[in-house]
């Protein structure tokens, strides 16, 4: 039997944090298919957000597992995984989608057709990935949290970019459903999801496409 290919889950490390939800259901998924490698921004320990009577528990167990340690982003290899995962992360606005060290990474993958799958807010760390005046995913067809979700958020009046619209003034394809509703797009090696609600289909999606590889 072939060995479990890697996945890198990559998660905000600043103090508006993950999304406990969306990173219990992907890593839940994803735990049983794929070697798994956590990292953040510095590898600072990732804070979770919007814990509730479903997610304290497994919280509290995650955090004492090695993993639960992640690796500093800006020393990952990209060619070591052969999948990419960035969950819901609230935060990732105010770090991710401007990390030089996520774009390396995800220009390798986009290089080699590799899966990337981005849920929510995890999103906008796909902004990040600019060169000079191209986004590297031109031309592609997503999804992400729509400004009908965005401006529910207290801080939505000092958010440095809306997804929605980084996405049409780049050359991508945006669309969206109604607040809160399950939306996934698919496009090439390319899966994003709206928000949370739609973390389980996007993952789910991510193993039938690394499986087709």
């Amino acid at each position: 039997m072939s060995a479990k290919p890697t996945c890198l889950i990559v998660a905000s490390a600043s103090p508006q944090g993950v999304s406990a939800a969306s990173f219990h259901q992907s890593f839940s998924l994803v735990a049983s298919v794929f070697n798994l490698q956590t990292a953040t921004p510095g590898g600072k320990p990732i804070d979770f957000v919007g814990v509730d009577e479903s997610t304290a528990r497994w919280v509290q167990d995650f955090n004492l597992k090695p993993y639960a340690t992640p690796a500093k982003l800006e020393s990952i290899d990209g060619a070591r995984y052969q999948v990419l995962l960035l969950p819901d992360c609230p935060g990732a606005l105010n770090d991710l989608a401007h990390s030089g060290s996520l774009h390396r990474i995800l220009t390798h993958f986009i290089a080699h057709q590799k899966p990337v799958c981005a849920v929510g807010q995890g999103v906008s760390a796909l902004c990040c990935a600019t060169e000079g005046q191209r986004w590297i995913f031109d031309g592609y067809s997503l999804t992400g949290p729509s400004v009908f979700e965005l401006v529910r958020r207290p801080d939505f009046a000092n958010l440095p970019l809306v997804v929605e619209d980084f996405v049409k003034d780049s050359g991508g394809s945006y669309t969206a459903s109604k607040e809160d509703a399950v939306h996934v797009v698919i496009d090439r090696h390319l899966i994003t999801g709206q928000n949370m609600q739609s973390t389980s289909l996007a993952v789910n999606n991510l193993i039938l496409l690394s499986s087709a590889k």
